[in-house]
């Protein structure tokens, strides 16, 4: 049996409160880190002065928090997509890019180890323009490793997050983004597993995790329908079982889609949920 999972939570459920309080209130359920969605903090996330990034930095290490990284890259500013047939354009979302990594690192603060940047963001990767998603799939792949190096020496990792077809045509599977990240062949960039967005993979979810675990940093969960764990049926047991046989150290972290439990509830219900699901993985491991 492992060391005990670390837990973090996005901060996406908590939009509109004290960024201090949010951190407070996880802190205290105990979690160990937070997701943060860029813009909760401003319109335009790059708009955030260095002060206040300090002030970020501060208000989480006050509050005993760990800074994980950011999640929903590129919702604002409007204008922005990464894969279209606008080579100004795609030039102008990565350059956006870039700077959200100068973002995450200075987030963080740490130095070597910079946090995590999760890639989905399905309305600005998706083939559009008259472009077929594997012209789509190039144009994400040349622009991807144009700041993979730049995350690299920043110390961000950047995670290439597989998105189901009902969200995105434009690397839909685990082996795909796993063969983009071989590709690319970046430290800067990794991949990760997400339980929702694993909706069209054929082949059972904790195996997905153990073939693809040397590239895996990061792990989502959620329930299959968007909402958070506990509410449905899906094995975290398993998927914990392999986890904990592989000796992950990463974090785990809740993105439920669905706020309508209010954020409070869902990280309350979900910490407890998830500890005792680990209990029961990692009793049946040994």
């Amino acid at each position: 049996m492992g060391a005990p999972f670390r837990y973090a939570m996005c901060n996406e459920a908590f939009e509109g409160q004290p960024f201090d309080q949010v951190c407070r209130l996880l802190r205290r359920l105990g979690y160990g880190g937070i997701e943060i969605a860029p813009f909760t903090l401003a319109a335009d996330p790059l708009d955030i002065s260095a002060a206040q990034r300090a002030e970020y930095r501060r208000m989480m290490s006050d509050e005993g928090i760990g800074f994980v990284g950011l999640h929903w890259l590129l919702v604002t500013p409007k204008k922005i997509h990464v894969s279209g047939p606008d080579a100004e354009l795609r030039a102008a979302s990565w350059g956006h890019v870039r700077n959200l990594v100068d973002l995450c690192a200075d987030l963080a603060g740490n130095g070597e180890s910079n946090g995590v940047m999760i890639f989905g963001s399905p309305k600005q990767r998706s083939s559009t323009g008259g472009l077929t998603p594997a012209e789509a799939k190039r144009n994400f792949i040349e622009g991807m490793a144009s700041v993979a190096p730049h995350a690299a020496e920043r110390g961000v990792t950047i995670l290439m997050e597989a998105l189901p077809k009902s969200q995105s045509d434009v690397i839909t599977t685990l082996e795909e983004a796993a063969g983009v990240v071989r590709e690319v062949g970046s430290a800067g960039l990794k991949t990760m597993f997400d339980s929702h967005n694993a909706e069209d993979e054929t082949e059972p979810h904790a195996r997905l995790v153990e073939k693809y675990f040397e590239l895996i940093r990061h792990v989502h969960v959620n329930e299959m329908d968007g909402k958070h764990p506990g509410t449905g049926n899906y094995d975290f047991v398993s998927i914990f079982r392999a986890l904990d046989r592989l000796h992950y150290d990463g974090w785990i972290s809740v993105e439920a889609f669905d706020f309508s439990f209010g954020g409070e509830k869902i990280a309350t219900d979900t910490i407890e949920y998830l500890k005792l699901q680990e209990r029961t993985a990692k009793g049946g491991s040994r």
